[in-house]
């Protein structure tokens, strides 16, 4: 039976982000996700997942000039030095969370540049570089491939892409996060997807999401249950994201009342 971590950068919008650690256990979550918990103290995040009893399982590297439209810098050239300060950073972070995981955004492709050449290059270097730092606390550095309809640009769309990048990487705690949302869209095909790579070793975290509106994963064109019994087939211990945006949104009590679908599944 999959395990399912709440994505609280989505989910419990009507709360204020430090309160949504209590709310994701309240109904009945055992661990949490979020994109950057940068904002707030290390230790405070912290005691908000002792009191509550919740793991944390994945938050990201920082990306950037987010609120400037930047989307990682892994694949940039000349901002090396700024990578590996932000992934110092979340290192720090990572420790004191004990989070396993940490996601590294590739970034956007600047504009006529090609992915091949320099950039892959840039890109294979620096997370070789993120994961030999990051095995030094036995933490996990995933990367994501991202659909460029939700982020045109994003450097990294195909799962083939992305395991061919661990390959040329050569780090075995380097690993694939697949967002089940945006292979869907990508390239559809998911149960055999999942049947292709789970096998590999090289899957270390799952996201969820309906498609195409990115709403519960109960409604829109993908039988979820079916392929949360694939996962279950294939032996898959690991946890699934819920990365949606809930439909009520910011209404009280909106993430929770659009729980149904979880609940068989606790």
């Amino acid at each position: 039976m999959p395990q399912f971590a709440a994505n609280l950068s989505m989910l419990y919008p009507e709360l204020d982000f430090l309160d949504r650690f209590e709310a994701a256990a309240q109904d009945g979550f055992k661990a949490v996700e979020y994109l950057f918990p940068y904002a707030f103290e290390s230790r405070e995040i912290a005691a908000r997942l002792k009191a509550h009893g919740l793991q944390q399982v994945l938050f990201n590297a920082p990306p950037g000039n987010w609120d400037g439209g930047e989307r990682g810098l892994a694949c940039l050239p000349g901002r090396e030095a700024e990578f590996r300060q932000g992934m110092a950073q979340a290192l720090d972070y990572a420790a004191v969370l004990d989070c396993p995981r940490i996601h590294v955004m590739a970034g956007l492709l600047p504009l006529g540049a090609e992915r091949s050449g320099l950039l892959y290059s840039t890109y294979v270097s620096q997370l070789r570089w993120a994961a030999t730092e990051a095995a030094r606390q036995s933490v996990e550095v995933l990367i994501e491939p991202i659909n460029q309809r939700d982020i045109p640009g994003f450097f990294l769309n195909r799962q083939d892409h992305a395991h061919q990048v661990i390959a040329d990487a050569g780090a075995s705690n380097l690993k694939v996060q697949m967002d089940l949302y945006h292979c869907q869209i990508v390239e559809g095909d998911l149960a055999m997807k999942l049947r292709q790579y789970l096998p590999t070793g090289n899957v270390s975290h799952i996201q969820i999401a309906g498609v195409p509106d990115r709403h519960e994963p109960d409604g829109g064109e993908l039988n979820y249950p079916y392929l949360f019994s694939v996962l279950d087939e294939l032996g898959y211990t690991g946890w699934v994201g819920c990365e949606y945006r809930p439909k009520a949104g910011m209404q009280a009590g909106g993430t929770s009342a659009g729980l149904g679908w979880l609940k068989r599944w606790l």
